[in-house]
């Protein structure tokens, strides 16, 4: 019976001698992320309204949108990566980049300075 299990380790460990290995070399070799993967949240600061649909839509309230001092803050380890901003977002400015949040020590907040336009007057006659 002990004959059996060596044997089978020994053909296992001789195929794995010429297969390529699992595991990549990270630090040299760039990530490859599959097509369908969820990443990061990035948002395009000229072309945000700030509308605040994307901070009602996040189920984690992770974004935070102020109109009157007009940011717009994201709380990337409260954020699931769901892609609920990015459909509900009416400018299409927020989208979802392949990667991961890089891991830190404290929590982190990104903030942005978001420019909203201002509404016309009509003019009168």
């Amino acid at each position: 019976m002990e004959q059996i299990k060596i044997l089978t380790f020994a053909k296992t460990a001789v195929k794995n001698l010429f297969l390529k290995p699992a595991t990549t070399s990270y630090p040299f070799q760039p990530a490859e992320y599959p097509e369908r993967v969820r990443g990061h949240v990035e948002i395009n600061e000229e072309a945000c309204i700030v509308c605040g649909l994307c901070m009602r839509s996040c189920p984690s309230n992770a974004i935070r949108v102020d109109r009157a001092k007009e940011s717009w803050e994201i709380d990337r380890f409260d954020c699931v990566q769901c892609g609920n901003c990015v459909n509900m977002c009416p400018k299409k400015c927020l989208s979802i980049v392949p990667g991961y949040t890089e891991p830190d020590a404290a929590k982190k907040t990104d903030a942005y300075h978001v420019t909203a336009p201002k509404p016309v007057k009509p003019q009168e006659k």
